[in-house]
């Protein structure tokens, strides 16, 4: 029956879905593109970005294993269109604070923290469901197309809210926004997702309360050495690069006196790295051994992106490191999720993914918080004309507004690439998919075993 449904609705169904994601990422990315402008417009510092970001990232480290555990309890289609209602209110919240003419910085934090509630569900929801939908060897490939659709909207996304900002303001972007999540969820409505068997006894693992379900994927990743050496990995990856990123929109706004049309450009190249990537892997698959894609992204990323952007002074430096970082970023991640997707058995998926978001994601809020007060008030002062910095670092990214935050990128960025050279020598993060089998080999196994004694 499920060899049925995948044929009929799978790669059909996925597309439609795919089709739906790409035009609500689009609508977000407008919106975070305006939202970041009028913060930075309003108070012209880093931090105030960055709690911005901090909002949105700190769901996902309080909710994560609540959320994988409802995942695996609840239609994951249902659990899905829940997640962008969640998202659509905070958007439409600030939405009548404009129209009141009352719209201030908390209240967008608010908003950005209903939009990560919704994303922590999301995430395990849309994972388990891409497993149950189509077989192995589509996994990486739906990972590049997902990819592929994030980098697409931000291509268009920052061109778009440049050009609208003037003629429609921010309620007029936020209003494409709240219609591009209803073009979502409709998609999702007419799909056909699969459920796992709930008769299957293989698929009453880790079952129990909502406690119990909650800790569980922390249970199954801890007594799986490899996978959690690898997520160790993006734990320590994400910490470094956000002290770099977070302060991406501050750095080019700064070292180009509030220009949002180079702010748009640098991001919507990026972007087209990152469709590249992401065609790249969905057309190619990825490598056979799938943590070359892993280590290898991370450690080109770093330098190739985060590096380069911090030593870049111009538009074109800038821009060439968007493109860099984004096209490594579907073939790291993509690799990563067909690993996970490979090992772990889809009913318990939405908890085990979640734990394994919180892990990977856990530090860059803390990483976020952080960025906004070191920029503002160590490196960006150090490196002001006459700055204690210039001597020293002067040479490599220059001084003035931005200048410190340049060097943040440098700084972090190689401590990054050093993290996933150094994974490369740890047996059981390099042969993880050796160490470790498929799901559909054990199932198989486990089934076969009574007609055996039988």
């Amino acid at each position: 029956m499920t060899s049925i449904r995948q044929s009929l609705f799978g790669m059909r169904g996925f597309v439609l879905i795919w089709v739906g994601q790409m035009a609500s990422m689009l609508g977000s990315g407008m919106t975070n593109f305006a939202v970041a402008y009028w913060i930075f417009q309003q108070t012209g510092e880093a931090t105030a970005l960055t709690l911005a970001m901090f909002a949105f990232m700190l769901p996902s480290v309080l909710f994560s294993p609540v959320a994988g555990a409802l995942v695996d309890r609840f239609n994951r289609k249902h659990v899905l269109i829940a997640s962008d209602v969640i998202s659509g209110i905070g958007t439409a919240s600030m939405l009548l604070m404009i129209y009141l003419g009352n719209l201030e910085i908390w209240h967008i934090y608010i908003a950005n923290f209903l939009a990560g509630l919704g994303n922590a569900f999301q995430f395990p929801a849309y994972s388990a469901a891409v497993t149950l939908m189509l077989p192995k060897k589509h996994y990486a490939r739906a990972s590049g197309m997902l990819s592929m659709a994030a980098s697409a909207s931000m291509i268009m996304a920052p061109a778009f809210a440049a050009a609208l900002l003037a003629p429609v303001g921010l309620a007029g972007i936020m209003s494409l926004d709240l219609l591009s999540f209803g073009i979502a969820m409709t998609t999702l409505a007419l799909v056909i997702i699969p459920e796992p068997d709930a008769t299957d006894a293989a698929n009453q693992e880790g079952k129990g309360s909502l406690w119990q379900e909650s800790i569980y994927g922390f249970r199954y990743i801890w007594q799986r050495g490899s996978l959690l050496g690898l997520q160790l990995v993006f734990f320590a990856i994400n910490f470094l690069a956000m002290f770099g990123f977070a302060v991406l929109v501050p750095m080019i706004l700064a070292r180009t006196g509030n220009n949002e049309i180079a702010l748009a450009s640098v991001q919507s190249i990026g972007a087209v790295g990152g469709v590249i990537g992401g065609l790249l892997l969905s057309t190619w698959g990825g490598p056979r051994r799938k943590i070359h894609g892993v280590l290898l992204g991370m450690i080109l990323s770093s330098i190739l992106g985060q590096m380069l952007m911090g030593i870049g002074q111009t538009l074109f430096i800038w821009a060439t490191a968007a493109f860099m970082t984004q096209f490594f970023l579907p073939i790291l991640n993509g690799s990563n999720q067909a690993i996970w997707q490979a090992k772990v058995p889809p009913h318990l998926q939405g908890r085990v993914f979640a734990v394994r978001r919180l892990i990977a994601q856990v530090t860059a809020p803390l990483a976020t918080l952080l960025a906004g007060p070191m920029a503002d008030r160590v490196f960006e002062p150090a490196l002001q004309p006459g700055g204690a910095w210039v001597d020293l670092f002067g040479w490599l990214v220059g001084s003035g507004p931005g200048a410190g935050m340049s060097l943040m990128f440098i700084l972090f960025g190689g401590l990054g690439a050093l993290a996933g050279l150094v994974s490369y020598f740890i047996p059981a993060i390099r042969q993880v998919e050796e160490r470790l089998a498929d799901h559909e080999a054990v199932t198989a196994v486990a089934r076969a075993a009574p007609a055996a004694a039988d």
